[in-house]
């Protein structure tokens, strides 16, 4: 994964969708559960693998799934 992460419109993306979310759940506030709960739709597709992440049978799904878990959330 390139060191400069995401761009900004990763981010802008990430909360309109939770925010979506959340509204289609009734609510009218975003918390973890609503971000958690799209996040992997948003991201995954914007991440270029290496090849060294290919040959060792790493996805998207994976990186992302480590990220969440460096990223304190709630």
């Amino acid at each position: 994964m390139d060191s400069n992460w995401f761009k900004p419109e990763a981010t802008i993306a990430l909360e309109k969708a939770a925010r979506a979310y959340a509204l289609i759940q009734g609510k009218n506030y975003v918390d973890t559960d609503d971000v958690r709960a799209v996040v992997h739709a948003v991201l995954c597709h914007r991440i270029t693998l290496s090849f060294d992440a290919m040959a060792d049978a790493v996805d998207s799904h994976q990186v992302v799934d480590e990220i969440l878990n460096l990223v304190s959330i709630g």
